[in-house]
This record gives C-alpha cells, sequence and structure tokens, in this order.
C-alpha cells in the first residue's frame, strides 16, 4: 500500500486504486503513526496527540475504535492490510514500506533531484500543520525539500524567476542567496547581484548579529571584479576524460593566449574538436561554440549572432553582431570549417571586434593574416596505449600495442576498434585488424591516416547486422543531433538500434540526444546514397520534422511555452535540413514554425525561409496566403509604415474572408509604425471572430494589441479595460508570452497616472517572465521600463544603469526598437542631470533610424526633448524650430499627449511671458481632455518655463 504525505494525505492500493480513510481523527491516526516512521506510539500519546487537553471521557475505548476504523479501512481496500497497524507493549505502530516521503529520500541520495522534487503536491503533512507530533518531521522534510531545490536550481539554466521567489521566502539562507546573485549576474544583472548581498548582510547584522559567510564573501568580491568563471558554458559536457593530449592541450591553451586565431588543422578522427572542447572548457571566461558541419554556406552569419544570443530580425545583420561583440571578450570556437568558407566572416569579426579570440578546426588553415595553426597529430604509441586501454578495459600487451600501430595513433579509430574486444579479444582483434589493412593497404591517391579511418569504419560496418547498418544509413540524413523518437520515425526501425551503435561508438550521445561524429555521418551517408534510399528517407525527415513544428506550435501558446521553445531551439538544423530537401510541403513547414520564429526573434531567418518557401510552385493558395501574412508581419521594422499598411493589404487580399489570426498578427507586429486607423479596424474584427468562434487564445492578443493602439490617444480606460481583460485570459491559458503583451498597457496607464509602485509591480513581473522564457529583447524593454520609473522618482544613477543593462541587450539581441528606447532613457536622464551635451548626443543619432521605419511618435518625442535642450541652452529660434517640426509630427499621429508635449515645448521657446502662458494652459486643457495631466514627476519642463514666464515681463509693459 502507497501512503503519501508531502501534501495532503493520500493512501492508494498496489493496484493505484484510492483508499478512503473515514472520520478527521482517524486521518490524523494514520499520519501520526506515519511520522513515526514504524516505530511504536504509546496510547498516552496518541490521545494526547488527538484530543490535546480536552480527551474524551473513556479515552482508551475511543482511541481503539480509532484504531478499528483505520483498520478496517485498509483492510476493505486491500484484504489483510489490517495487520499493518499492530499493539505491542511499547503502543501502536504501523508498518509501511511504501511511502512517499521515504522515497523522496531515497531519490536525493540517489541524485535523482527532479524525480524527487516531482514527488511534492504541496506541505509536509498538510492536514495536520497545527499539530506537535508533525513538526519535527515536516520541519526536516521541509529543509530537505529546499536543499533538493537548491541543488537543482546550481545545474539549471534560466533559474532566475524560481531562485527570486525563494530568496524572497527564505532571505537568511545563504546558499540560496549565492545562486540568486550568480543567476543575476550571468543575466547581465550585476548591480541586482551586488544589492542582492548588500541586503543578506544588512539583514544578518540587524537581526542575528552576524556577517556572511567566506563563500558569499568571495563570491561578492568575484561580482566586483567580474571574475570569468562566473560566466556559465555553453560548451557540451565531456563524457569520459581525455587521454593522451596533456602536451597538446598546454600548446593550444598557450598559443591562444598569445593569438586571437588559432586554427587545429588535422585529418578526420584525429581529435580536433575534442581538443577544441577542452581547450574551451578550460578558459577563464565567455566561451560559444558553432557547430559548422551541418550548415549550408548561407546560414553562417545567423548561426554565429546566434550562439553570441543575437536576434535575426534585422538585414544589417553583421554589423549588429561586430556592435555586440566589440563591447564583450569572447572565445568563439568554429568546429568543422572545412566545408564551407569561414575565413572571410572570421577576418571581419577579428579585424572589428579587438577583445575577441577565434579558435577554429579545420582539416586545412584559414589563410587569414595572424592566423596561428596547430597541427593535431595523431597519439603517439604510449598515448595510443592509454587510451585504448582506457576504453577497452584491458591492460598493455603487445597485442594491444600491435593494434594502436596498425591503427596510427587515430582516436576516432582506436575508439571504434575498443568496442570490438568485448567480443573478439584483444589478439582476435589484432588478427582480424591486420588481415583487414593487409587487403585495403593498395588504395590509391587517399592519405594513409584517411585509409586508416575509413577501413576502421567499414570494419565497424562489417560487424553490423542488417538493421544496424540500415539504422545507420537512415541516421545520416539528421543534421546535428536527434531524439530517438525521431530516429525511430525516420529510419522505421527501433530506437534500441541507436543505443545499440552507442555501445559501438558509431553513435555519440549527449543529455537524451543523439549525433554521428563527423566521420561516421559523411561514411553513412555514402552508405545510403549507395542503397537508393537517400530519397525517401530525406522525406520522411522533413515529414517528421513538420508533425513536430505543428505539435510544437500548439504548445507554443499555452503553460508548456518555455518547454517547447527549447525543444525547438535544440531542432533548429533539422528544420533547415527538412526546409531543403522537401520544397513541396515547405511552406506549411514555415507556417507552423512562424510562430516559433516571431517569439524568439528570429525575424531574419524566417523571412529567408518564407521567401524560399514561397518561391516553389504549385503549392496551395491557402498556405501561400498564411505565409505571405508571415512574411508581411516579419518585416514590419524594415519598412515605412505606408509600405506597412500597403503590403498588409496585399496579403490579406490573398483571402476571400481574412482569418482573424491574420488580421491580429498585421496588427500586432505594426502597431508601433502603421496607419492607426487601418490597424484598429483589423484589430476590431479580429475581436468580433474571435468572441464568435470562443478562440480565448486569439481574443487575449487581440486585446492587448488594442490597448496598445489605444495608447497614441491616452485611452487610459480602454487601455486598463482591455489591457485588464487579456491578462485574465493570459493568465487562465497559463501563456506567458501574453502576459508580458497584455502588461504593457497597464504599465503606461501606470506611468502615465503617476502611480510608479504599480508600474513598478507590472514591470518586475514582467522582467521575470521574459528571463524565464528566454525573450531577451523584452527583457531589454522590461529593463528601461524600470530605468524610466528610476528616472521619474529622480533615482538618477539606478536609472543610468538600468538603461544601460537594457541597451546592451538589446545590442546583443540586434534589436533596434529596444536599443532605441533604451538610449532615449540614457538621454530623459542626462537632460534632467543637465548634461545637455551627453543628452543631444543620445537623441540625435535615432532621428534618421525613425525616419526610415515610420516611427513618427518616436520622431514627435524626440524634436520636443531637442527643442528644450536648445530652449535651456538659450537658443529660442532653434528651439522654435524644433518644437514647431515635433508639433506637426504630433497633429500627424492625432496622439494628443504628444501635442500638448509640443506646446509646452513652444512656451518655453516663446519670447512672449503672456504667449508662453496661453500655450502652457492650451497644453494642460488638452491633457485634461484625455485624462491623463502631467504627474508631479513629469513637471520638470513644465514648473521650469512656468517660473521663468513669471520672472520675465511682457514686451511693452513698464
Amino acid at each position: 500500500m502507497y501512503f503519501g504525505v508531502l501534501g495532503p494525505l493520500v493512501v492508494r492500493t498496489d493496484a493505484g486504486e484510492p483508499v478512503a480513510v473515514p472520520d478527521t481523527k482517524v486521518r490524523t491516526l494514520l499520519l501520526d503513526l506515519l511520522a513515526h516512521r514504524g516505530r511504536p506510539v504509546s496510547a498516552d500519546r496518541l490521545i494526547g496527540d488527538l484530543w490535546g487537553d480536552r480527551p474524551p471521557r473513556n479515552a482508551t475505548g475511543t482511541l481503539q475504535a480509532r484504531i478499528s476504523q483505520l483498520r478496517t479501512a485498509l483492510d476493505r481496500a486491500e484484504p489483510g492490510s489490517r495487520a499493518m497497524v499492530a499493539h505491542g507493549p511499547a503502543g501502536y505502530s504501523l508498518t509501511a514500506e511504501v511511502v512517499d516521503s521515504n522515497i523522496f529520500e531515497q531519490l536525493v541520495d540517489a541524485g535523482r533531484l527532479r524525480e524527487a522534487l516531482d514527488l511534492w503536491r504541496g506541505r509536509a503533512y498538510a492536514d495536520v500543520a497545527d499539530h506537535e507530533f508533525a513538526r519535527a518531521v515536516r520541519d526536516r522534510l521541509e529543509e530537505a525539500r529546499l536543499a533538493a531545490t537548491e541543488s537543482l536550481l546550481a545545474q539549471t539554466e534560466d533559474a532566475l524567476p524560481e531562485l527570486t521567489e525563494l530568496v524572497r521566502r527564505h532571505p537568511l539562507r545563504e546558499r540560496l542567496r549565492a545562486l540568486y546573485m550568480r543567476a543575476l549576474y550571468r543575466a547581465g544583472r550585476q548591480d541586482e547581484a551586488l544589492r542582492a548581498y548588500a541586503e543578506l548582510r544588512e539583514t544578518l547584522a540587524g537581526e542575528l548579529g552576524a556577517d556572511p559567510g567566506p563563500e558569499l564573501v568571495e563570491l561578492h568580491a568575484a561580482i566586483l571584479r567580474h571574475d570569468a568563471s562566473l560566466h556559465p558554458s555553453t560548451l557540451p559536457a565531456a563524457l569520459n576524460d581525455m587521454i593522451g593530449r596533456t602536451e597538446a592541450l598546454a600548446s593550444a591553451r598557450d598559443l591562444l593566449a598569445d593569438n586571437r586565431l588559432l586554427t587545429l588543422v588535422g585529418p578526420g578522427g584525429v581529435g580536433k574538436t575534442r581538443l577544441a572542447l577542452e581547450v574551451g572548457r578550460n578558459h577563464l571566461g565567455d566561451v560559444r561554440l558553432v557547430e559548422l558541419a551541418p550548415l549550408r554556406q548561407d546560414d553562417i552569419l545567423e548561426a554565429v549572432a546566434t550562439a553570441m544570443g543575437l536576434r535575426d530580425d534585422t538585414a544589417d545583420l553583421l554589423p549588429r553582431l561586430l556592435e555586440s561583440l566589440r563591447t564583450r571578450p569572447v572565445l568563439l570556437i568554429l568546429d568543422n570549417c572545412e566545408h564551407v568558407r569561414a575565413a572571410n566572416l572570421t577576418g571581419r569579426l577579428l579585424a572589428e571586434a579587438p577583445q575577441l579570440r577565434v579558435l577554429a578546426t579545420s582539416r586545412e588553415p584559414l589563410g587569414l593574416p595572424g592566423e596561428r595553426v596547430f597541427e593535431v597529430e595523431p597519439l603517439g604509441l604510449n598515448e595510443a596505449v592509454s587510451l585504448f586501454t582506457a576504453r577497452a578495459g584491458v591492460g598493455d600487451s603487445e597485442a594491444v600495442r600491435a593494434i594502436c600501430r596498425r591503427l596510427d595513433g587515430i582516436p576516432l579509430a582506436l575508439e571504434l576498434a575498443a568496442t570490438r574486444v568485448r567480443a573478439l579479444g584483444v589478439q582476435g582483434l589484432a588478427d582480424r585488424l591486420d588481415d583487414r589493412f593487409r587487403l585495403l593497404s593498395g588504395g590509391r591517391g587517399v592519405p594513409a591516416r584517411q585509409r586508416t579511418l575509413r577501413a576502421t569504419i567499414d570494419w565497424s560496418w562489417d560487424l553490423l547486422d542488417a538493421e544496424e547498418r540500415t539504422m545507420l544509413r537512415r541516421l545520416a540524413v539528421h543534421a546535428g543531433t536527434f531524439t530517438l523518437e525521431a530516429a525511430a520515425e525516420v529510419s522505421q526501425l527501433p530506437d534500441s538500434l541507436v543505443l545499440a551503435l552507442v555501445d559501438k561508438s558509431l553513435v555519440a550521445t549527449t543529455t537524451r540526444r543523439y549525433r554521428l561524429l563527423e566521420s561516421v555521418a559523411a561514411y553513412s551517408l555514402e552508405r545510403l546514397v549507395e542503397a537508393g534510399e537517400e530519397a525517401a528517407t530525406r522525406q520522411r525527415h522533413a515529414e517528421y520534422y513538420l508533425r513536430l513544428a505543428r505539435q510544437a506550435e500548439q504548445h507554443l501558446r499555452g503553460p508548456e511555452q518555455r518547454t517547447w521553445l527549447s525543444r525547438l531551439d535544440q531542432e533548429a538544423s533539422n528544420f533547415r535540413t527538412a526546409l531543403d530537401a522537401a520544397p513541396q510541403i515547405s511552406l506549411k513547414l514555415v507556417d507552423a514554425l512562424a510562430w516559433y520564429w516571431y517569439l524568439r526573434g528570429r525575424h531574419g531567418e524566417a523571412r529567408r525561409s518564407i521567401a524560399a518557401a514561397l518561391a516553389v510552385p504549385g503549392q496551395d493558395p491557402a498556405d501561400r496566403a498564411a505565409a505571405t501574412v508571415w512574411l508581411v508581419g516579419m518585416a514590419a521594422t524594415d519598412a515605412k509604415g505606408s509600405n506597412l499598411t500597403a503590403a498588409a493589404e496585399q496579403a490579406l487580399a490573398r483571402y476571400d474572408e481574412p482569418p482573424a489570426r491574420a488580421l491580429w498578427f498585421l496588427a500586432h507586429t505594426q502597431w508601433a509604425y502603421g496607419a492607426r486607423d487601418v490597424l484598429m479596424r483589423r484589430v476590431d474584427r479580429a475581436i468580433e471572430t474571435f468572441t464568435a468562434d470562443g478562440d480565448r487564445w486569439g481574443l487575449a492578443a487581440a486585446l492587448s494589441t488594442r490597448a496598445q493602439l489605444n495608447i497614441v490617444h491616452a485611452d487610459l480606460w480602454s487601455m486598463l479595460q482591455d489591457g485588464h481583460r487579456s491578462l485574465e485570459l493570459f493568465d487562465e491559458l497559463g501563456d506567458d508570452w501574453g502576459r508580458l503583451q497584455a502588461a504593457y498597457s497597464l504599465i503606461i496607464v501606470a506611468e502615465i497616472s503617476g502611480d510608479y509602485p504599480t508600474a513598478v509591480r507590472y514591470l518586475e513581473d514582467s522582467l521575470r517572465l521574459a528571463e524565464d522564457l528566454g525573450l531577451w529583447t523584452e527583457v531589454s524593454f522590461r529593463t528601461s521600463g524600470l530605468g524610466r520609473i528610476a528616472y521619474l522618482t529622480g533615482d538618477y544613477d539606478r536609472a543610468d544603469a538600468l538603461h544601460g543593462r537594457a541597451r546592451r541587450l538589446a545590442i546583443e539581441q540586434s534589436n533596434k526598437s529596444a536599443e532605441e528606447y533604451a538610449e532615449v532613457g540614457l538621454g530623459l536622464s542626462a537632460r534632467r542631470q543637465g548634461r545637455l551635451d551627453d543628452a543631444e548626443a543620445h537623441f540625435t543619432k535615432w532621428l534618421d533610424w525613425l525616419r526610415q521605419v515610420g516611427g513618427t511618435p518616436g520622431i514627435a518625442f524626440i524634436l520636443a526633448q531637442l527643442g528644450f535642450i536648445a530652449e535651456q541652452r538659450g537658443d529660442f529660434p532653434k528651439a522654435q524650430a524644433l518644437h514647431q517640426q515635433g508639433y506637426e509630427a504630433a497633429i500627424q499621429v492625432g496622439d494628443e499627449r504628444a501635442i500638448a508635449l509640443a506646446l509646452e515645448g513652444l512656451a518655453g521657446a516663446a519670447e512672449d511671458p503672456g504667449r508662453t502662458r496661453r500655450l502652457l494652459a492650451e497644453a494642460e486643457a488638452l491633457r485634461a481632455k484625455v485624462g491623463s495631466p502631467l504627474p508631479p514627476a513629469e513637471r520638470f519642463d513644465v514648473d521650469r518655463i512656468t517660473s521663468r514666464a513669471s520672472r520675465r515681463p511682457s514686451p511693452g509693459s513698464p
């Protein structure tokens, strides 16, 4: 029988049937016995635990009746179970072998933390929370749960949201605080990490009179000095020790320290990749890996940008990549350069990013100036023997040395051969190798080492049975890594064959994913072509990944969003391969992938893929219409507003009746740049359809977009109504991206109203959601939002720090909109502090870009700020001209708040105090009309201008 105490009491039979335990006192009795873990409990103790200071008149008899009820309930569910409740001289005891708390502790001891924590359904012994008998065991279990959670989070990427909540609940726990500080630092939030330390130090001193422990003190110092060891590794974990490369590793590390480009060259299978990864693991700093083997020539730039965490939604991806690299010291590992032309891009990156180092692997040098070439030689005899004996589990012998000599010390050949020792023995292996290589020695035109490796793979192939050979050659169509499910579906064979190939070292494994080594993949593809199976296998590969994309698309709008985003991230190379291999289904595939690309900010990849799919003739018109909508939406920030409107109308014209989601998407992606009236009509039509169809996700999305469109006219009531309803729906659906969208208008309402605590609360919640999903552009926007509130409340140091961090994130993500928003924040803070030259530089930089994308609201705002700067310098004619331009832009948009801002600027530029007062009054009336009077924190310019006007006589006065 199974008992659950990690939450409300659960009792089940061995068959899984629930057991009803009647009466609260009987359940409390059962929990009391479970808490004592098989130890006897006296009758007096049980009576005290059940009834406290008010026992029944016949307490002993009543207890016996409850014992009988418990036995009857257990026996009714599973005959014979009444014997579990025993009575002896020391009292009553319960024999329960299967209790979830015991299982939890066993799993923790085994290091299976996720499984252990998944057993918890609430607080331990939740039904008896107010009973003294449960306190000690409950406290012990809760402490074990927290310790296990800490250990799991220490191994988890993107754990910041969970850590934030745990630190709030356990503010004095030092290990938790250390994990939190590391997570903040890795998210680029150094000042918050330092503040977290200061808060703990103050709390410890105030409540306990103690100081932080030495580990936390050292972590604090490491954050202050930006210690490279704090950066998380992006490299795959090593599955076993690297043997025989001690000197090569030391030499490569020394060469990399003195040279910004180091290329490891050597034949296939010699261990270039393994050595490069080991150099990377030993490197103190930020290391990024780009695996070029599965890529096409056109994918290299995008792959490097992705490795650096940049989104690709702009046409100028290379300049954005260069800008990101100029600000950060990085070691970039480019693996398998020989089949693509990587030299030009590598040279450009090195020339313009002085803090960058590149470690390349290739069968030949890249041929760039300043390149240092390190030839990775085959292992010497002794090193080869060490590797072979370690992998085969045998001792040194002459037969072992003969094998190592025959295999030329090539690590891959040695690893493959070692798997055969179990079946053949060392001498049998040596004899067979000698025979095989004598037969193969006559090859011409192929280097000896390549003949050795080819012969080794040939020999491994010949030892496979027919099904294993079929599986291995069909695996060759996968790009990068793959899952067992994918392998089985595409090959139409049992996935157990993959595991058999892992045992034979022909398939490599990482965490629940698999891949073919480069040389094995090339060999297997040849065999696939020879078998005449390539076309059919590639077709199944494409169809499998189409099904996967469609399955994922449903989960990307709900509580499993984060899981499926990560899953699709891992399949990027396979999706590219599928698009190339099966053009006839490419429109269906891009339609299934488009929402993923959009969420991840990979708009450039989306545009290229969709355009290529649209160029394939003979596809379904409905698919073409859907793809065209995605294409136009993804291009929203690259076109002017008028062009956006025309392109969107043309896309929608492909339908007899445009779907509501197409109407919404084109309004959502264009809301900041397109024609507001047109967009509002689209989104209103979408809302009507979503409501009629019962599409709650669509309705929530469209409401959030309508709330954003109402920002232009500061329609606070509509923004609140739509924003709250949208947030409510997205909360019900569990869609974190949706929560981010819905909260935006609520943040703006709070800021306009001067309700800064509410704005901060929404911003901090949104920031946690964005970090949890890995949506770093949204992180940038929300960080800037917090910077705005800091600026408005007069905390300029914090405002500058937050805007600076947001700007860096935006540059890294290659997002111009987020970068502009952050830099305008820096300009606002600089102007408020009197640093007018700095402010002018921040603002002026963005005017051309805003004109290019049709960002008229932004143009109006920046012109107003530049006008205020001119007026503060005393250049009233220039101020007048700038504010007049801003006024005209605001009139064009129809934004009453922007018009009021321009009027306030014109008031400051006016020479006549009477005109100044009239314009200020007009602006105030306009703000009052739309229900958004200036809050005190935003009256800096109005108060300044009013004060000056009151001191200056009107023209013609005495």
